[in-house]
This record gives C-alpha cells, sequence and structure tokens, in this order.
C-alpha cells in the first residue's frame, strides 16, 4: 500500500502538470491517493485529502454527481477509521 500511495503522488503531479487541478483524471488520481494513503495505515490523512477533494468535486462536478456522492461516501468511511465517528456521520 505505501509504494502504491508513493506512486499515486508521482502520477498526481504529472497529471496536475499535463491536466490541471480541475480535469477528471486528475480528481480520480486523488481519489486514489487518497484510499492508498489510507490503506497504508494514515486514516486519519486519508480522510483529509477526501475532504478536500470533496470540496474540489462540489465545486466542479456539482453535489450529485456519482464521483462526488462516492467521495462523500469514502470520507465517512475513513473519518470513522480514524476515530472520528462524530464527523463521519
Amino acid at each position: 500500500p505505501a509504494g502504491t500511495a508513493t506512486a499515486y503522488a508521482e502520477l498526481l503531479n504529472d497529471f496536475l502538470r499535463v491536466f490541471g487541478p480541475d480535469h477528471l483524471h486528475t480528481l480520480t488520481t486523488r481519489s486514489n491517493l487518497a484510499h492508498w494513503r489510507g490503506e497504508a495505515g494514515d486514516p486519519a490523512g486519508a480522510a483529509t485529502a477526501y475532504a478536500e477533494l470533496l470540496t474540489d468535486q462540489l465545486r466542479v462536478l456539482g453535489p450529485d454527481h456519482p464521483d462526488t456522492l462516492v467521495t462523500r461516501n469514502d470520507l465517512a468511511s475513513w473519518r470513522a477509521q480514524a476515530g472520528d465517528t462524530p464527523e463521519a456521520e
């Protein structure tokens, strides 16, 4: 998981450079990075990354986009795994 998180972090830099921060591929890569960050043992970091991603997805994709809804679900899950259950509700 740690190696995968590192690979996604490197890929994210490339997507940011090539596509910019609001491109769907960039947003998807941020989601994948957040997931693997949590799998690598950093649930609080994953929750923070998902919260930041959600803000951008709401702005770019809107509240009803399937990716935005999945991110809300993932954010709640990682917050719960990080022990932040009031925020996960």
